[in-house]
């Protein structure tokens, strides 16, 4: 499989399996060097895709350059695929990467909010891109523990590159909580999005699993719970 893959791109494979004889693949590939969505734009989208459309309170983008909702405009397949799913029902999700291949057979909902994760930050949305270093060490089925540890080991290690340039770095964490109540905004607006289609819960649920990780590391810096994490550090206070 690696032998066909392009080395300038980084992908993934979703493979989701319902009973013994249905399956869908879901291939998805970035740019190597910016992690961009690599996918071809459609001829034409639906109403819900437009820019408009339930567009985020905090979307810097203007309709008249972003007509249609980058997130949206790159969701639109997986949309349509599960809009007549509902979230709790099971299925046998399979994921290769370039380094492993992950198994796990679980909701409908967790499988969808996985895949989604990783669209929404490399689609070319300016507020989600932020969180761009995650897709590039995806971790697949992660708990709230291990997605907090992963979200401040990269936070922190941008502020070590911004300390490196001569840049004012934030060890105090500040931006980082403006960063997740952006994040949230648009969890919030993106929901609306969906809930103004006809579809059932499957996808929705999935952005409402998002939303409540994202909430989590927001409240786990506001209320100062990082003292449990400092004890992992005894080697070398």
């Amino acid at each position: 499989m690696n032998g066909n893959m392009n080395n300038k791109e980084i992908w993934f494979q979703y493979r989701f399996k319902f009973g013994k004889d249905r399956e869908k693949l879901f291939d998805v590939r970035l740019n190597r060097e910016t992690l961009n969505l690599i996918q071809s734009k459609k001829e034409s989208y639906q109403e819900w895709v437009n820019l408009s459309f339930f567009k985020c309170l905090s979307c810097p983008l203007e309709e008249v350059h972003y007509p249609h909702c980058p997130i949206a405009a790159n969701l639109v397949d997986l949309v349509d695929f599960f809009r007549d799913m509902v979230s709790y029902d099971e299925v046998g999700l399979q994921i290769h990467c370039e380094e492993r291949i992950y198994y796990k057979y679980t909701t409908l909902q967790q499988g969808i909010s996985s895949l989604v994760g990783i669209y929404m930050v490399t689609s070319g949305c300016p507020i989600m891109e932020k969180l761009k270093p995650m897709v590039r060490y995806h971790l697949p089925f992660a708990s709230l523990k291990e997605t907090q540890y992963r979200v401040l080991s990269m936070y922190l290690l941008a502020q070590y590159f911004k300390h490196r340039q001569g840049k004012e770095p934030d060890w105090e964490l500040k931006n980082l909580v403006r960063i997740y109540d952006d994040v949230q905004t648009v969890n919030k607006y993106f929901c609306r999005r969906l809930s103004g289609i006809h579809i059932e819960d499957a996808t929705l649920n999935a952005m409402v699993k998002l939303d409540m990780f994202a909430k989590h590391i927001s409240a786990s810096i506001n209320r100062n719970t990082l003292d449990e994490e400092a004890r992992l550090f005894d080697a070398y206070l």
